[in-house]
């Protein structure tokens, strides 16, 4: 794990960089503090929420989380059952808070999502709502959709159960320290069974050509004194197992409504013949080829984002996640249902709070579950909610480069003359992510403009940044920062030698 922090003696820098960061807000028109009306409607929708008849208190759920989140989404429960498992999964009860044409319900289209920045977050619902009353706190009476899965002693799916009820969380576990636990095999039985669970439905996931990127994530961080750091660390095994119980819910919420013929899908296409031509190319150039023979999914979990080489192969593999969006139905199944790197039909159903297209998923699953009829204003959402959501995540896409532009820049300021150890992730061209945006290069440029380039990490501080020259992906290099402003995002960087 790489830190690096802005000491007290930049002051000056911490006051220019809190200031770009907060011009974010304004330059990106992020949404501002919820309007009285909304705020009003949300302490109504607390006041008068009733809770589901079915009681299921004594399901003992835990959450597991970032240790910094307090909206809390989902809650899990596993437990051994006729020679497989059950699995409990609670799923906030976003819906029973915001009425339908009302003005909560109005703003949460507008938004879309919650948004993180350095400085905090955006979130989708008024705090009464996410971060209380419908989060699944430790210790508090909530509403939710419980799922209700059977899984065969493979971890496949058997059956699944959609209904609403009153579920109690009994703990607020994080990612790090649940990984501690198992580690050292102290781990509570519901946590072991959720690492034997995800260990088999990541292997259903190879086995169905489902494929995911290792790449190690940036995270910023706030520190006490004001100032940030950027974390770069690839995800903890239990980020992994806890996520497989999620993308199961989600193929299961799909199989749900492409059986109901009402809904909406995450779709993603497969890469087309070009991505996979250049990605098998890359692969040779770097050391490790791809004979094309093995799925690229298989391929890419042997991969060590830990060696130079093959870090610049997870940074070329991007162009093989281009394309996702939405595709609402109703009355007619769509032909295109698959969401390519997951290997099946999905759909976004566990993070009401925080995204509005699961509020409308998590209604009509449960409404297919139980026979019942789907709400008309959940079926006369659908076709507005792709436009909405595509927006809301082209926005929250940028929203993160330029926040990580913006530190990046400040994590130089003081460093101007010094050289650097890098690696180079990408050649000529910017490398693509997920996303579609350009990978660690975002808003910065080299101060040059022509001849060659490519895209440097460098590990210590973790700043990703363009730098001219001839370079070859995979390659060490040494780098010299040449200057850096937080203003304007822009890191000059060139090489040393």
């Amino acid at each position: 794990m790489s830190h690096h922090r802005l000491t007290p003696s930049v002051h000056e820098q911490q006051n220019q960089l809190a200031g770009a960061l907060k011009a974010l807000r304004t330059t990106l028109e992020l949404p501002g503090p919820f309007p009285e009306v909304v705020l009003r409607d949300a302490e109504a929708a607390v006041a008068e929420h009733k809770l589901p008849d079915l009681d299921l208190t004594h399901v003992e759920f835990v959450t597991i989380d970032p240790a910094s989140s307090t909206d809390l989404d989902q809650a899990l429960f596993i437990e051994r059952s006729d020679g497989g498992y059950k699995v409990f999964y609670a799923i906030a009860d976003v819906p029973s808070f915001v009425a339908p044409g009302g003005a909560l319900d109005a703003e949460t289209r507008r938004r879309g999502q919650t948004f993180y920045t350095p400085d905090g977050r955006i979130p989708l619902h008024p705090e009464i709502i996410s971060e209380a009353a419908g989060s699944l706190l430790a210790g508090q009476l909530c509403a939710a959709f419980v799922w209700e899965f059977e899984l065969d002693a493979a971890a496949e799916v058997a059956s699944v159960l959609v209904r609403r009820a009153q579920v109690r969380s009994r703990a607020k576990l994080n990612y790090k320290g649940v990984q501690a636990e198992l580690d050292a095999g102290t781990a509570a039985p519901v946590l072991q069974l959720l690492k034997e669970v995800g260990i088999k439905r990541v292997e259903l996931e190879r086995l169905r050509g489902g494929a995911s990127l290792n790449m190690p994530e940036q995270e910023i961080q706030q520190l006490p004194d004001g100032g940030y750091r950027i974390v770069a660390a690839p995800p903890l095994p239990v980020e992994d197992w806890n996520a497989q119980i999620s993308l199961m819910t989600g193929m299961a919420a799909a199989a749900l409504m492409l059986r109901g013929k009402v809904g909406i899908l995450r779709t993603m296409p497969a890469p087309d013949e070009a991505s996979l031509r250049h990605f098998h190319r890359q692969t040779h150039a770097l050391g490790k080829p791809w004979d094309g023979e093995m799925r690229y999914g298989e391929y890419l979990r042997t991969l060590d984002p830990t060696d130079p080489r093959q870090l610049a192969i997870v940074h070329s593999a991007g162009m093989l996640f281009r394309g996702a969006g939405y595709t609402p139905f109703d009355g007619t199944v769509p032909d295109a249902a698959v969401q390519s790197a997951i290997g099946a039909a999905y759909a976004h159903s566990t993070a009401p709070l925080r995204r509005l297209v699961d509020r409308f998923v998590l209604v009509i699953c449960e409404a297919l579950s139980n026979g019942t009829e789907v709400p008309a204003w959940a079926r006369k959402a659908l076709p507005s909610l792709p436009a909405i959501m595509g927006t809301s995540d082209q926005l929250a896409a940028k929203l993160e480069r330029l926040s990580l532009d913006t530190v990046e820049a400040a994590l130089l300021v003081n460093h101007i003359g010094q050289e650097f150890d890098a690696v180079v992730i990408s050649g000529p061209k910017p490398a693509k992510s997920i996303n579609g945006t350009s990978n660690g290069n975002g808003g910065k440029t080299n101060g040059n403009g022509n001849g060659p380039s490519g895209i440097v990490q460098i590990a210590e501080p973790a700043v990703t940044a363009r730098c001219p020259g001839e370079l070859e992906p995979g390659t060490k290099v040494r780098v010299r920062v040449v200057s850096s402003d937080i203003a304007t995002r822009e890191i000059q960087l060139e090489l040393v030698g």
